[in-house]
């Protein structure tokens, strides 16, 4: 497997991020892939997911957000946030400008990039992907963080944990539904926000992550 590459991108206002740039053998897409709230770009889920993605033929472009690269603990300003997706998807189509490019994340940074999207910022993007969109906090259902959706022009892909407390499927099929052809849902049974599974299932969290990494490519193969 080919090494990670470090990368700087930057951001509006003077700032610079950290980036990791991972190509494939024979790469078919390039993935801007953003990391949630709580854990930067090197966590072990974001650093197995880009190794599932690479032997799936996607290449990935995971980067820091300010605040993680600046280790603070509070999110930015969603402002901040949504210039830095777009200076990410900027930097991936500079790096690797032959390959269609998508963009997406887990949990808070696919909503970013969903944000992003809707502001018209990602106009070089094909598809999005969400591993795990946090559709409302645990114990507070609703689909105020959804709204933004309708105003996404591209298709997008919902990865979910059947288990995961931060979206209700009875509440995200039918967003998912009212966004027509442009969404596609994929359940990965028993597991949860951070697609953990239960010894239960017999399975174990190398094979979801492989699951999510085919299931991402096999949806990215069929984009126009």
């Amino acid at each position: 497997m080919t090494k990670s590459e470090k990368l700087q991108i930057k951001v509006h206002g003077g700032r610079e991020v950290s980036a990791l740039l991972l190509s494939a053998a024979k790469p078919r897409q390039m993935l801007v892939l953003a990391h949630g709230a709580g854990a930067g770009m090197s966590h072990p889920f974001m650093e197995n997911l880009a190794t599932e993605l690479a032997a799936v033929s996607i290449a990935s472009l995971r980067y820091q957000f300010p605040y993680m690269e600046e280790k603070r603990r509070m999110p930015d300003a969603p402002g901040l946030l949504t210039a830095t997706v777009a200076a990410a998807v900027r930097t991936a189509g500079e790096v690797a400008p032959t390959l269609p490019l998508l963009a997406g994340g887990k949990s808070m940074g696919g909503r970013m990039t969903s944000q992003a999207a809707a502001q018209g910022q990602l106009e070089a993007v094909k598809g999005l992907l969400f591993f795990g969109f946090p559709l409302h906090p645990p114990g507070t259902p609703g689909t105020k963080r959804a709204e933004h959706l309708a105003k996404v022009k591209m298709a997008m892909l919902f990865l979910q944990g059947a288990r995961d407390p931060f979206a209700d499927l009875t509440l995200l099929r039918p967003v998912c539904a009212q966004l027509g052809a442009r969404a596609t849902v994929h359940i990965v049974e028993t597991a949860d926000h951070s697609f953990h599974v239960p010894k239960s299932s017999k399975r174990d969290d190398a094979e979801v992550l492989r699951e999510l990494a085919e299931t991402t490519a096999s949806w990215a193969e069929k984009l126009s």
